[in-house]
């Protein structure tokens, strides 16, 4: 079966993929270059959809930094250091990101046949991000099959998000399980041209906090 994967380079998308290939999947990697701060978690992926055996990969240019409203597409909006309010929504969060994301899948999905999409999606160890509840992911894939032919045409679509309900330390154990050479991803919101981590924000701060949970040694490259 093919799947079409949700590949931003980061610990997440990369077990994910590593967990499609395990299932016999036949896995198209998809990332986009949507405006975000730096480029390194793309080389990342491209890195990773190599290593992890995706029959191809695709990165897609969309700028969503024209629109801004994101830390991760406005240089002008700050990258918070420590954790908001329980809660609220933080400043990272770029808005319909999945919703766009998952949409360019879908279309990619239609054109292969394929009928599976996996994406990282985690509503344990994440930063409070409306697109990353399962309800979310539900509503999705119940728009995306009366929204195709290949809905229509009774070839249902599946949205695949594994690890949703996954803490950051079960995902690690997972992916070592499977083989997944972390030291190639990159979590950073502000990472260098070189991939290495800022140290401070939230994605570094859940990253170290998973490793350290799992027991497992944090090969992440710091600044």
């Amino acid at each position: 079966m093919r799947a079409v994967v949700l590949l931003s380079g980061g610990l997440d998308s990369a077990t994910v993929l590593a967990m499609a290939r395990e299932q016999g999947r036949e896995c198209y990697a998809l990332s986009l270059r949507y405006g975000q701060r730096h480029a390194a978690e793309l080389d990342a992926a491209v890195r990773i959809a190599v290593a992890l055996g995706a029959v191809r990969h695709e990165i897609i240019d969309l700028d969503l930094s024209r629109f801004g409203g994101s830390a991760l597409t406005d240089a002008s909006i700050a990258v918070p250091e420590r954790p908001g309010a329980p809660g609220t929504i933080p400043v990272t969060y770029v808005p319909a990101r999945n919703t766009i994301m998952l949409s360019i899948a879908l279309g990619w999905a239609e054109t292969l046949d394929a009928r599976e999409i996996h994406f990282g999606a985690n509503a344990v160890d994440y930063s409070g991000y409306p697109d990353c509840r399962p309800e979310y992911v539900a509503a999705f894939e119940q728009m995306a099959n009366l929204a195709t032919k290949a809905g229509a045409e009774g070839r249902p679509l599946r949205i695949a998000a594994p690890i949703i309900d996954m803490t950051k330390a079960r995902i690690i154990r997972e992916g070592v399980r499977l083989g997944v050479d972390y030291a190639m991803t990159v979590s950073c919101y502000q990472a260098d041209d070189e991939g290495r981590a800022c140290g401070g924000c939230d994605a570094c701060r859940i990253r170290r906090d998973g490793f350290a949970a799992a027991g497992v040694g944090d090969p992440t490259r710091y600044r």
